[in-house]
């Protein structure tokens, strides 16, 4: 099965956090994004590099990593601002925490970039998804991303670097010869000037050139290592795994985005079903992981992007998905359908979570009378069917004894 990937990167990263602090500061500044500006150096001793510019900076030709005063040749009106990295890592946290809402499966890559694997999600519409989580970070954060969709991380990390800003670009692999071939070898991701330069002295000159060369040549040329690479990379292949990072869990939960918004009309329908799955989920894991979660927390996504969640501790801990499934459900009942529920102001839902924490190993675990009637059920039917047949023998015996007599029986026989 394809996975669905996506490569989510913030637009001029730095420079966007700075306008965006700037403008909660002073809501009258006026916006760096939309000024020629740049992060980086200081203007009053023109020392330093350019790490981030505005759009309207680079039509003045100006590249990042070039110094401070070359910017200022360009343009002498350059508005120059330092870098703030405790700013930058507080709003890399956040958008973060918003593409983790979305998917565990999230690899980080840098301060401004990730990878999510969306492929549980079952959306009908990936662009619709992007769009949802562009709008998101927008809204709630106040910059904005590229989404690049595709099968695998290389095509999805092409496709978020096409148009900017605040765009969503597919790049599945049967785009790869309209989309990518004609684009400048120099665009390939992983081929640097370098390279980009010893390959145009070749006659490679474009993506499509390296797809449809030798493999041969592009090694004599680049070592075999990395002219594989350069020729696999040109013909859209990739990896397609989203490397999470890795920790002792202090939760477990599972989320899937709807493809329409659940109602107060499609609640009876819809959400036991998607609540079944997402608790079959998270039992599954904490069976795997040999664990058990003493309290269930449901967990809503509203359609103008809000969150909401209800949790209840439960009486022994479990990792049965019935007894996080019927708890969910009285929780989200009483979250959305309450008496002060959400559906009472016509809200849609757009993503629901099932979850659970308060983790143990179930070495003081007892077992409580639901698990013994939900996990009991075999052993039960097996007594069932022993008492069964030892009242079959016992008519037997009460039959041959009132033909034949007491001594018709035998102890042993």
């Amino acid at each position: 099965m394809n996975r669905t990937i996506f490569h989510i990167d913030v637009n001029s990263a730095f420079l966007s956090w700075s306008a965006v602090k700037q403008l909660k500061e002073n809501p009258d500044a006026v916006d760096l994004r939309t000024i020629p500006s740049v992060v980086g150096g200081d203007i009053k001793t023109r020392h330093g590099i350019v790490t981030a510019k505005s759009i309207p900076a680079k039509k003045y030709g100006i590249n990042t990593a070039e110094p401070i005063t070359s910017a200022l040749q360009k343009c002498p009106n350059l508005v120059v601002v330092k870098g703030d990295f405790q700013t930058y890592r507080e709003y890399s946290r956040a958008f973060i925490g918003i593409l983790r809402s979305y998917s565990e499966l999230l690899e980080q890559v840098s301060i401004d970039e990730a990878y999510l694997d969306v492929t549980d999600l079952n959306c009908e519409s990936p662009v619709a998804l992007a769009g949802w989580i562009r709008d998101e970070i927008r809204t709630e954060l106040g910059f904005t991303v590229n989404v690049g969709i595709s099968t695998n991380k290389l095509l999805a990390k092409m496709a978020s670097d096409f148009a900017k800003p605040d765009r969503t670009h597919t790049l599945y692999p049967h785009e790869v010869k309209d989309k990518m071939w004609p684009l400048d070898i120099g665009d390939l991701y992983g081929c640097g000037k370098k390279s980009a330069e010893k390959l145009r002295s070749i006659g490679i000159r474009t993506i499509g050139d390296a797809a449809t060369m030798d493999e041969m040549l592009l090694k004599s040329q680049l070592g075999d290592k990395f002219g594989e690479y350069i020729h696999n990379a040109a013909n859209g292949l990739g990896s397609d795994v989203v490397h999470p990072e890795h920790e002792d869990a202090k939760s477990y939960s599972n989320e899937t985005t709807m493809a329409n918004d659940i109602t107060s009309v499609s609640y009876d329908n819809d959400m036991p079903p998607v609540v079944r799955r997402l608790s079959e989920k998270v039992s599954g894991r904490l069976k795997k992981d040999g664990v058990f979660g003493g309290t269930v927390t449901a967990q809503v996504k509203t359609s103008d992007f809000k969150r909401f969640s209800r949790q209840m501790k439960l009486s022994e801990s479990t990792d049965n998905a019935d007894v996080i499934y019927e708890n969910a459900m009285i929780l989200l009942g009483k979250l959305l359908t309450g008496e002060d529920g959400l559906f009472n102001y016509d809200i849609g839902i757009r993503l629901v979570g099932v979850g659970v924490d308060n983790l143990d190993n179930g070495e003081f675990r007892q077992g409580n009378l639901f698990d013994w009637m939900t996990t009991g059920k075999q052993e039960i039917r097996e007594e069932k069917q022993r008492e069964e047949k030892r009242e079959k023998l016992e008519e037997m015996e009460r039959l041959i004894k009132g033909k034949f007599g007491d001594g018709a029986i035998k102890k042993g026989n």
